[in-house]
């Protein structure tokens, strides 16, 4: 696999990081008001069983599910990086200018095995377009398994399932030998209970890497778009963000830093702060320059020595500030990635424990075909 990518001059030296894993959670919150009960009681079971639930006035909305990412490695990262230049198909639902032309005929699975009987699944495919461009088409599963069902009085009645479905196409060019664009376009099918919706969302995105200084910086704009066919009479809008990434090793060192700036389109990311959540005091609400700062970046650090293998540690502050009102624990806000390439496989896992009654484990299957057919 190494060989064939090798064998290709592009601008992006690709490590081979050849698969990780997805998960992140989603927060679907909504108010009582103009739903039905039955559909409220669907959205709360669904955020109460969101391990990343955003504090009240982060701007969360119905469609945080996209920000979901597919990639063990970005998930033991911190769960956002959008400038991590690889080998990894996974890492384009980040920035879809990380897809590139060294990734023809790379598939890829991931799984992610949550709370409960929650499920989440994907399959990702990329060809190159001649030297300088590429597409890649990817399907993406949520599934929360069946909840039980009640009426206004509390009464079981029955029981109902929730789901998610994405469907992904990724184009990329190489603007210049270290400038490459991208777009992305995703549909996203909701269907809760006898309730369902359709979106469309863009992501636009920008890399720039200098192969001398294994220097990567991104820009990108998530979640263009809007809802094509509603739950109800009310509309729900899907999270627009404005994300910034830089990512580098230094030297002989072979570590590579990632920091990620994100919820860029809104400053103010308050929360309220009650220690371990054991604490019975009256929760402290956070709002400081310093605090706001620190919830709108990720920060990353992964083993680049070698083409074989890789292992890698994150913090996401937001994270462990969401959890406050929650047992959490002593990791939370901290994830951890590694990954193995066996023979033409490669094999990606990823930890994360962002409360003591949530362990994440995720896992992501890769393999490029060429080597296959050669």
């Amino acid at each position: 696999m190494q060989q064939a990518i090798d064998g290709r001059k592009f601008r992006y030296r690709c490590r081979r990081h050849t698969s990780y894993l997805s998960l992140r959670i989603m927060t679907i919150i909504r108010t009582y008001t103009q739903m039905k009960f039955r559909q409220f009681f669907t959205y709360i079971m669904l955020a109460g069983a969101s391990v990343f639930v955003h504090a009240q006035g982060d701007g969360s909305t119905a469609y945080d599910f996209l920000n979901v990412t597919s990639s063990s490695l970005v998930y033991g990262l911190g769960g956002m990086n959008v400038s991590l230049v690889g080998g990894d198909i996974n890492t384009i639902d980040q920035n879809p200018a990380l897809l590139g032309a060294e990734m023809d005929n790379q598939v890829a699975f991931n799984y992610m095995r949550y709370l409960g009987d929650s499920n989440f699944a994907g399959l990702a495919y990329a060809r190159s377009v001649g030297e300088h461009g590429a597409w890649a088409a990817s399907v993406r599963y949520l599934g929360y398994g069946s909840m039980k069902e009640t009426d206004v009085s509390g009464n079981i009645v029955g029981s109902f399932s929730a789901s998610d479905v994405v469907f992904g196409g990724t184009f990329c060019y190489d603007i210049t030998d270290r400038l490459r664009g991208g777009a992305s376009l995703k549909l996203a099918y909701d269907s809760y209970a006898e309730y369902s919706a359709f979106a469309v969302a863009t992501d636009l995105g920008i890399n720039y890497y200098d192969p001398e200084k294994d220097l990567s910086l991104s820009l990108v704009v998530a979640n263009l778009g809007g809802q094509v066919k509603r739950f109800d009479e009310r509309y729900d809008r899907l999270p627009l963000d404005v994300r910034i990434g830089w990512s580098q090793s230094f030297a002989s060192l072979p570590l590579r830093f990632s920091i990620t700036a994100w919820n860029l389109t809104k400053w103010s990311l308050p929360y309220y702060d009650a220690g371990d959540g054991s604490s019975t005091d009256e929760m402290v609400r956070k709002d400081s320059f310093g605090s706001n700062l620190m919830r709108h970046l990720v920060f990353g650090i992964d083993y680049v020595g070698s083409d074989n293998f890789y292992i890698g540690l994150g913090y996401n502050y937001k994270t462990r500030t969401d959890m406050s009102t929650y047992s959490r624990s002593m990791l939370s806000g901290f994830s951890l990635a590694a990954g193995l390439n066996v023979r033409n496989f490669g094999i990606g896992i990823a930890f994360a424990q962002p409360h003591k009654g949530a362990t994440t484990l995720m896992l992501n299957l890769s393999c490029n075909l060429n080597d296959f057919l050669e």
